[in-house]
């Protein structure tokens, strides 16, 4: 992420709050929406010389307490709280001493006991999901339900996905919510290792290549991925609605394995029991792994994560 990332954030959350919302008065027409800097300032109890600076990006030694504070002015929810603390302090130094490992972050493979527990959930998609929305692993049904294993490695990418391949659209009916999700979730994960160049490579070829990702990332939205519903057009059993469940991996808080759900005896649950038959009659591939090593790679009939 570029070095303003803090201010930007900062102006696009003054911009959506009124000042009557915060029991401002406003007076006559504003050159800009929302809260003026010294409005910010005055509500979070701070000097306007020092919010100014915070905005600037030499803030670093910024405290809690005034980090929280405006934080309460802003309206941030848990998520963009958090995003706030990790532009504010970002931890350069800290990564640095951790060499390639944290460079790499959540790009190794996940462990033998993570692929042999998904393996062990015959009737539940599951896939982890490491650094910058990678696919790092998979379960056979989870393959048939997203087709990881009939992509090239380079594609094994949500972000990447969504917004350059050319059937998502059409795969997922609500591709505008799962588009905007995608985004948001990101900025997170860029706000927590602001020094990743995998990552600012990434970003660079999503807002070159797609007008929407780029008008998105411009908002700056910030959210986690913990749980929700996501609607899908397989081309085998059609229309699936699932619901997922995402799980930060214990010893690898950058590795998140995700596990879609359906209620018991749904409609849902009876296209993955048509899809987790057809897996096995293909010969699933178990525990496949974006690092080559993974057994039985095979075509799939979906091509989305």
């Amino acid at each position: 992420m570029h070095d303003d990332a803090l201010g930007d954030f900062l102006r696009s959350r003054r911009a959506r709050i009124r000042p009557e919302e915060v029991g401002l008065i406003s007076h006559g027409r504003r050159r800009v929406p929302g809260l003026r800097r010294e409005e910010v300032a005055q509500l979070a109890g701070v000097s306007v010389d020092y919010y100014v600076r915070l905005e600037q990006g030499r803030g670093s030694n910024v405290s809690d307490a005034v980090l929280d504070a405006v934080a309460r002015v802003l309206r941030l929810t848990e998520a963009e709280h958090s995003h706030l603390r990790d532009l504010a302090r970002p931890k350069r130094s800290r990564d640095r001493g951790r060499g390639a490992a944290a460079r790499e972050g959540g790009g190794r493979a996940p462990r033998t006991g993570v692929r042999t527990l998904m393996d062990t959930m015959t009737g539940t998609p599951a896939f982890v999901l490491g650094r910058r929305m990678d696919v790092l692993a998979w379960n056979a049904l989870a393959d048939a339900v997203s087709g990881f294993s009939a992509m090239a490695e380079g594609e094994r990418n949500a972000a990447r996905h969504t917004f350059l391949d050319p059937t998502a659209r059409e795969f997922y009916p609500d591709w505008a919510t799962v588009a905007a999700e995608t985004v948001a979730y990101l900025r997170l994960d860029a706000g927590r290792h602001p020094d990743d160049p995998l990552m600012a490579s990434l970003i660079g070829e999503l807002a070159m290549k797609n007008e929407t990702f780029r008008r998105l990332w411009a908002d700056h939205p910030v959210k986690e991925k913990t749980h929700g519903v996501k609607r899908m057009r397989h081309p085998v059993v059609g229309d699936l609605e699932l619901g997922y469940e995402t799980l930060t991996l214990p010893g690898d808080p950058d590795q998140l394995l995700v596990a879609y759900t359906a209620v018991p005896g749904s409609a849902a649950a009876e296209k993955l029991a048509v899809l987790a038959s057809w897996a096995a009659s293909q010969g699933g591939a178990d525990s496949a792994a974006e690092d080559g090593r993974a057994k039985g790679d095979k075509p799939s009939s979906s091509r989305r994560g």
